[in-house]
């Protein structure tokens, strides 16, 4: 027997999606998700996106490369490789502050890019979705929503007598 992943509710309009995800949230679904062509204004709050991690993950990336930077510097100049240039004092920390920064937006760039793929579970080349044919015309014309069934109150029959309700062109069961 399969697993089953949720139910994907297929509407025609932004408008409908957006009521249908608004109902969803109200009704006490919490494991959730909407596709569609274009953005839709309000859709991320309707779903229950209130925030993300990655500015911390970013921050992070970013004071960790700056620390690194001046560290390496502090590391050559003092205690590796110390040279006297024009008298100066080997700990210069006036002259580490160039790399510093730039150590500092490489690092936080890096963890951007990393946590923004993390967070999003990509890459992942395969998608319960993409075995419903219906859902190839989620890039270009219609609006789905689907309710997983990892979501606490998740009935496959209730489930589908509520998405039924929201009045969509179909509702399909999508298989693991």
């Amino acid at each position: 027997m399969n697993r089953i992943h949720g139910l994907l509710a297929e509407f025609d309009t932004p408008e409908a999606l957006l009521r249908a995800a608004r109902a969803a949230r109200e009704a006490g679904f919490l494991r959730m998700d909407a596709y569609a062509p274009m953005p839709v204004a309000g859709l991320a709050e309707a779903l229950g996106f209130r925030f993300t991690r990655l500015p911390a993950i970013v921050l992070g990336g970013g004071l960790a490369g700056a620390l690194l930077g001046f560290l390496l510097q502090y590391w050559v100049s003092v205690s590796a490789y110390p040279l006297n240039v024009g008298g100066r004092p080997h700990n210069s920390w006036p002259a580490f502050i160039v790399i510093t920064f730039e150590t500092a937006i490489l690092v936080a760039a890096l963890s951007a890019v990393v946590g923004m793929l993390a967070l999003n579970g990509l890459p992942r080349p395969h998608h319960p979705l993409f075995a419903v044919p219906a859902f190839a015309r989620a890039t270009r014309d219609r609006f789905f929503l689907c309710i997983e069934a990892r979501d606490p109150k998740f009935d496959v029959r209730a489930t589908r007598r509520f998405l039924e309700s929201l009045e969509p062109r179909e509702v399909v069961e999508v298989e693991e």
